[in-house]
């Protein structure tokens, strides 16, 4: 049991709270934690913002502070910049980490490499290529995380939203293996968004379901999760998703280039609907994300054939600081631009208040498995349902999965395991082995070498950690960031 620093609730409010923020300068999540603590009217405190761009973090606590003094603005915090992570970790309750590398350096390779050798990613932070690489970068980022909160504040829960969510949190284990950490993710709770319609649609007494009421049995890891339960209010709506599954047939149901003028981010369920077709399981997370753990949804000639499966690549232009995304900062601001405060959907403040004792909740989360998946490795970083209380995350049993399920979900939990471990040991040839391994990697092996080459050889001023000299792999290899990206 882990003991937090801040004063104990007094009248149903805990005071003198403090929150670490790895990644504090981000445009993204910092800004919905500012959002979501502005209304928090039982907890106060401070939160210390740490960021490699220390310049961000300073915006942030300026617009931070400025919001807590308007009037009508319940929340009572205190925010600040600091230049080292040391300090802003020190004595904290709580951590919570969002972070990643520049884009332009990192991401946008990720995504466009790939291609050039055939390999079609629709998101490429979790698995694929990408999310292989990515997780390369990720594993000293955060081992250096777990060691600061070893050292500064050993006994903080640490709330992980940055992806690869499953490297990232397990890497926090593995460096720190008595660390108090969770990742969070809200693909489940879109699926549960989902499920609300369909218990409206079958269920006579069913009117404006929330999906905050759509109880659903969660299983397997992150952006791989199934469903085997889906329940509101004593009704069982899992078993009205063969008619559900009828509604989104035929499979695939659209025409190459059909969705050129929809979002980036469209989602038909098409795939989700799909697998529920083949296994028996409902595939919880958004389109686009389960088709990359898959070899057969993305295995295309032209990037315009995955929109049959109401999907759409995402074009490397988007994930530029000034690409074509949705500028996360615009749910934050009102018609004359100003930041004003809005209904963010995320869950940290309200498990930071169930583990200050304030209100208990249920929610879905990532944690190490200790038996809430038993069909799944012990240790491996699970997403399942859990009890938050005063001081404790209980995860639940959620119970087995389909053999052919668990034969996928496995693998991925294997890759992700390599890939920590070569991150540990600075080892490009084991991590290669994942590489290798990962489903959409359907290229000759040689072939696959080269792509492994060309990344390591463009993103390797982020590869300082790793033994480039000894890495046979790279054997014959330049390393030429220039030359990789003038061909």
């Amino acid at each position: 049991m882990h003991s937090l620093q801040a004063e104990p609730p007094v009248d149903g409010a805990a005071t003198g709270v403090r929150i670490g923020y790895v990644g504090g300068g981000s445009q993204g999540w910092a800004l919905t934690l500012i959002n979501d603590l502005a209304q928090c009217e039982d907890v106060s405190g401070t939160v210390a913002l740490y960021d490699v761009n220390y310049e961000g973090a300073v915006e942030n606590a300026e617009l931070a502070n400025d919001v807590m003094d308007r009037p009508g603005v319940p929340g009572e915090w205190t925010f600040e910049a600091h230049r080292e992570m040391d300090d802003a970790l020190a004595g904290a309750d709580f951590v919570v980490c969002s972070t990643q590398d520049p884009p332009e350096e990192t991401f946008v390779h990720d995504i466009d490499v790939p291609q050039e050798y055939g390999i079609y990613q629709t998101v490429a932070d979790t698995v694929g290529p990408g999310g292989a690489f990515r997780s390369l970068r990720s594993v000293p980022q955060y081992r250096e995380i777990a060691a600061t909160v070893r050292e500064q504040c050993p006994d903080a829960w640490v709330f992980n939203y940055t992806n690869p969510m499953t490297v990232c949190t397990r890497t926090l284990y593995e460096e720190y293996p008595d660390i108090n950490a969770i990742g969070l993710c809200h693909e489940v709770t879109h699926v549960q968004h989902m499920l609300a319609d369909v218990a409206e649609r079958h269920i006579d007494a069913a009117e404006d379901v929330s999906g905050s009421e759509i109880a659903v049995n969660v299983k397997g890891i992150n952006h791989f999760t199934w469903i085997d339960e889906v329940r509101w209010r004593g009704h069982d709506v899992f078993q009205y998703l063969d008619d559900e599954l009828e509604r989104h047939k035929p499979f695939p149901g659209f025409e190459p280039g059909e969705l050129a003028d929809e979002s980036y981010w469209s989602n038909h369920d098409q795939v989700a609907f799909d697998l529920y077709d083949r296994f028996g399981v409902f595939a919880a997370a958004g389109d686009r994300h389960l088709a990359e753990f898959v070899p057969w949804y993305l295995d295309v000639d032209t990037p315009a054939e995955v929109e049959r499966w109401g999907i759409r690549l995402t074009p490397s232009s988007a994930r530029r600081s000034d690409g074509e995304a949705p500028a996360k900062m615009d749910k934050f601001r009102d018609d004359e631009g100003e930041f004003h405060l809005s209904e963010s959907g995320e869950e940290v403040v309200d498990i930071m208040r169930a583990l200050l004792g304030i209100e208990p909740m249920k929610t879905h989360v990532n944690f190490p498995n200790r038996g809430q998946c038993p069909d799944l490795p012990d240790g491996a970083v699970v997403e399942t349902n859990a009890l938050v209380t005063g001081d404790d995350i209980s995860p639940v049993n959620a119970g087995t999965l389909p053999r052919q399920v668990r034969s996928m979900v496995t693998r991925a939990i294997h890759n992700q395991e390599t890939l920590i471990e070569a991150g540990f040991a600075g080892d490009l040839d084991l991590a290669f082995q994942a590489f290798l391994n990962e489903p959409l990697v359907t290229v000759q092996r040689d072939t696959a070498q080269d792509l492994f080459a060309d990344l390591v050889a463009i993103e390797r001023d982020y590869l300082d950690a790793y033994d480039l000299d000894g890495a046979s792999v790279l054997d014959g290899y330049e390393l030429d960031r220039e030359a990789v990206l003038a061909d």
